[in-house]
């Protein structure tokens, strides 16, 4: 059985500015897995969507406000944040 996860993303910072959103929520197919997966899901939809996850931006991910590895597997109905890395000062 194929069924979709749904979850809520959020995105801060140059993400959110560069992506004209802060919060959506989307079903995901069975085999976006990891933020990894959704990643690259995500950079599908093309334009500043591939600009943003092609690598040459770093960011990082939270589940459920957790930092996390970009190999964590993704739980249905997970809030995921997307941010740039925050310096210290």
């Amino acid at each position: 059985m194929n069924t979709m996860k749904q979850l809520e993303l959020r995105y801060f910072a140059r993400l959110r500015d560069a992506l004209g959103l802060d919060a959506e929520t989307v079903s995901v197919p069975a085999q976006v897995n990891t933020v990894r997966d959704l990643v690259a899901w995500l950079r599908q939809r093309g334009g500043e969507w591939d600009a943003q996850f092609s690598g040459t931006r770093p960011f990082r991910a939270a589940i459920n406000q957790d930092i996390v590895s970009l190999d964590e597997t993704l739980p249905d109905r997970a809030e995921v944040a997307l941010f740039p890395p925050v310096t210290g000062g």
